[in-house]
């Protein structure tokens, strides 16, 4: 082989490897390009589904301060219910005893005057009628 064909086939060969070297790296710029690409919109796809996340945490956010609130309405009620309840069983009491006090006054004063039955019926009677005045005076 001639010096001129060893030249050819050294000069074939790197600019062969250059092409190969050429190739191989516009295949991996390719690669990069398409994994960048795909990168890129996995990105997109994570930011949508975190905006439609924190939508939704926000939505649920709210609806628990509804039901926070809610119930702190409803415990306000049940606590005024307790009160208006407790107050209405010391007005019950007290008129048991204001009733209590006035049957023991009627009792002595039947007792004391010599003209009284001895049954308080009539007593009985004057309490209802009160009673009734009472309650259709107001």
């Amino acid at each position: 082989m001639s010096t001129g064909a060893v030249i050819a086939i050294i000069v074939g060969a790197v600019i062969l490897l250059a092409l190969l070297a050429s190739v191989a790296v516009e295949a991996r710029r390719k690669r990069h390009a398409a994994r960048r690409r795909e990168a890129r919109g996995l990105r997109e796809q994570a930011r949508s589904q975190t905006i439609q996340v924190e939508s939704a945490r926000a939505t649920a956010d709210e609806r628990a301060a509804t039901v926070k609130r809610a119930q702190a309405e409803a415990e306000e009620r049940a606590a005024q219910a307790r009160r208006e309840g407790a107050a209405a069983q010391r007005h019950t009491i007290v008129a048991e005893r204001e009733t209590q006090v006035a049957r023991e006054r009627y009792d002595k004063a039947r007792s004391v005057d010599p003209d009284a039955s001895d049954t308080g019926e009539d007593e009985a009677h004057e309490l209802d009628a009160d009673r009734e005045q009472a309650v259709g005076g107001h």
